[in-house]
C-alpha cells in the first residue's frame, strides 16, 4: 500500500505547493495516494512488533531501541497524516491560495511529535542493524530495510527517487520474511479463516459508518 501510494502522486511536484494544486486538478488521484500509504504506515505496527520479537531472541537491546524508534516513527507520520488531510480539505472549501497560504504561515510549528524527527530516521537503521546481527535477514535485505531512513517525513510530502528507494527496500525486506512467518506459524481452518474474513468485513462496515456519523 505504501509504495503504491507513493508511486500514484509521483508525477506531481515534491514540495506542498505543488502537491496542494494536485489536489485541486487531480483531487481522487491524490486522495488515493494519501490514503493508501497512510494506511500502509497505520497497518505496518504488526508486522514491526513481528520484526522485532524475531530480532529479541538473540539481540533484545537492537530489537527494543529499533523497534521503539520505529514505532514512534510510524505514530509521527500519523500525525503529519491528519495535517495533510486538513490542508487538503482547505483546498476543498476555500481555494489552493488560502490553503498553501495557511500552511506556508504555520510550516515548521514546533509540535510535540516533532521530537520524534530524529527517531523517525534512526529507528530503521537501528532495527536493520539488528535485524543482520539476529541474522534474522541477510546482509542484502537488512540494508534493504536500513533504507526506510530516506523516506522523506513530514507535511504534504510529495515523491522523489528516494521515496521509491527506500520504500521498495522496505517490500524487499519484509514481504518474504512474512510470508516466511505465515508459513511456518500455525494454519487456520478454511472454517476459521472464512469466518476471520466475515467478520473484517462487517467490522470494517461498521467502523466506516460510525466514523462517518462522527
Amino acid at each position: 500500500m505504501i509504495l503504491a501510494g507513493v508511486l500514484l502522486r509521483s508525477r506531481f511536484h515534491f514540495f506542498f505547493p505543488d502537491q496542494l494544486r494536485a489536489y485541486q486538478e487531480y483531487p481522487r488521484v491524490m486522495f488515493w495516494s494519501f490514503s493508501l500509504f497512510n494506511a500502509g504506515i497505520l497497518l505496518m505496527w504488526p508486522a514491526i512488533l513481528e520484526v522485532v520479537r524475531l530480532v529479541h531472541r538473540t539481540r533484545p537491546g537492537w530489537a527494543k531501541w529499533g523497534g521503539c524508534f520505529v514505532i514512534f516513527g510510524l505514530f509521527a507520520r500519523t500525525f503529519h497524516a491528519g495535517v495533510d488531510h486538513l490542508a487538503f480539505q482547505l483546498v476543498r472549501i476555500q481555494n489552493v491560495e488560502s490553503a498553501t497560504s495557511a500552511v506556508a504561515d504555520s510550516y515548521g510549528a514546533f509540535h510535540i511529535f516533532s521530537i520524534l524527527n530524529l527517531p523517525i530516521l534512526l529507528g530503521w537503521i537501528v532495527l536493520a542493524i539488528g535485524v543482520y546481527r539476529a541474522k534474522t535477514l541477510n546482509l542484502f535485505r537488512s540494508i534493504a530495510l536500513g533504507l526506510m531512513s530516506a523516506l522523506p517525513l513530514g507535511v504534504l510530502k510529495g515523491t522523489t527517487i528516494f521515496s521509491i528507494i527506500a520504500v521498495a527496500g522496505l517490500c524487499l525486506a519484509l514481504v518474504p520474511l512474512g510470508v516466511k512467518v505465515l508459513q511456518d506459524g500455525p494454519r487456520p481452518t478454511s472454517r476459521n479463516a472464512v469466518l476471520v474474513i466475515v467478520l473484517s468485513i462487517i467490522l470494517s462496515a461498521v467502523f466506516y459508518f460510525i466514523g462517518q456519523a462522527g
